[in-house]
This record gives C-alpha cells, structure tokens and sequence, in this order.
C-alpha cells in the first residue's frame, strides 16, 4: 500500500534524536507513512553516469531506485540529517544526489511538500546546512515548507573515552573538569522544537486531506 507521507533518517545512530524527530512528525501528520533509515539500506553516491536521462530510473543496482518508487506515490517527505564536520553526514549527501535522476527533463518531485531537519550541536552550522539543503529543495522544485535545527550530541559522549580524549569536543563543550558521560546527552523531546515538528506535522496532514489549502514556505 502507498504512503502518503515519508520519512529519511540520514542517521546512522539508533533510535538518534534525527530518527525520533522525523517519526513525531510524520505521526503528528495523520497521514499514512514510511520510515527508512538510510544506514539500514544502501544507497551510494550519484556516479554522474546519466544513464537516467531517458527514463528518470537510476540505473545503479542498489537500494535507490525502490526508494525513488515510493518516494514518487508519496505527497510528502521529511528528509534528516546531522552535520559531522560542519557538512551534512554522507548518507543524506548520497540520497540528494542521487535525486537527480529524478529531477532533469520532468521534475518528478516537482511540488511534493518536503520538510528539511538538521541536527547539531552549533547553531551556525545548522544553518549552513539548512541552507544548503533549502538550495537543493528548490532545484528538485519541492514544495520546501519547514526546516528545523534539532539539537545534537556529540559523540566523545559516549565513546568511552571523551573525558581524557586530548581531542575531545566534550571537553570543549563542557568544561575540563566535566564529568562526560551519556547523562550529559539531551533528548529532542524536551527541546521547544519538539511542539514545533508536532505542528508542521499536523498542517502537512490537513492539507493532504484537503481540511486547509494553506502552508508555509521556506524563502532562500
């Protein structure tokens, strides 16, 4: 059965604060949905080939071209990703290029309602990357409607060995004499932003159903 909404976790951490945020919002939407978290498939980098210009079907044998099946039956999606190095990770960099074989000529995603999520431990980069993403929500010509910096951890929190790491980001983030562990890790639910997915979840659901003929817009 189609889905009338999806979800891409670009997350490679179980059950991460990307994973639950997406899922709250595709709950919050009513709608029917899908959730597919990209560690768990395997979708590689656009290889610039252009053997899709005729049909709009990647021709790489991997698990893109099922994704793009669904991704074209749904009306929304929710696309997430964390920012390692200041970028977007490498699973959601994958996914987007990949969506050009789905773009030239017809514009397969053309108008489809999409929502953008970032998460990471600086606001600034955040930022960045939303911007960037809003970039490629608009070459795709999405229907770009929210975008939303969730908090992150970073990772010297639970490795192990964060607190005599001579490198580590905790320390940075949290004092010399901080005691780092996972206690120190924060949990979307209890960020403002929670009530705000909640939201633009919800209105996605009412206008599908066609209860309101009224959504946002992400401006560049």
């Amino acid at each position: 059965m189609d889905k009338e909404i999806m979800g891409i976790s670009g997350s490679p951490v179980p059950n991460s604060n990307t994973d639950r945020f997406i899922m709250h919002i595709l709950k919050s939407s009513g709608l029917s949905y899908d959730f597919v978290k990209l560690s768990d498939i395997t979708v590689r980098p656009c290889r610039a080939c252009k053997a899709c210009v005729k049909d709009n079907i990647c021709k790489i044998n991997d698990d893109f071209p099922e994704l793009a099946k669904k991704l074209l039956t749904s009306k929304a999606i929710v696309i997430g990703g964390y920012a390692p190095y200041r970028m977007i990770d490498g699973y959601t960099k994958a996914f987007i290029e990949r969506l050009w074989s789905m773009r030239h000529l017809h514009s397969l995603n053309q108008s489809r309602i999409a929502v953008t999520v970032v998460s990471s431990i600086e606001t600034s980069t955040a930022q960045k990357v939303l911007s960037s993403l809003a970039v490629v929500m608009q070459m795709e010509k999405f229907n770009h409607v929210a975008q939303f910096h969730i908090g992150g951890n970073v990772a010297c929190l639970t490795c192990g060995v964060g607190g005599v790491c001579n490198v580590s980001g905790a320390r940075r983030l949290f004092g010399p004499d901080a005691d780092i562990s996972k206690d120190l890790c924060i949990a979307v639910e209890t960020l403002p932003v929670w009530e705000q997915g909640g939201q633009i979840g919800s209105l996605i659901g009412r206008y599908i159903k066609g209860e309101t003929e009224t959504l946002p817009s992400v401006k560049l």
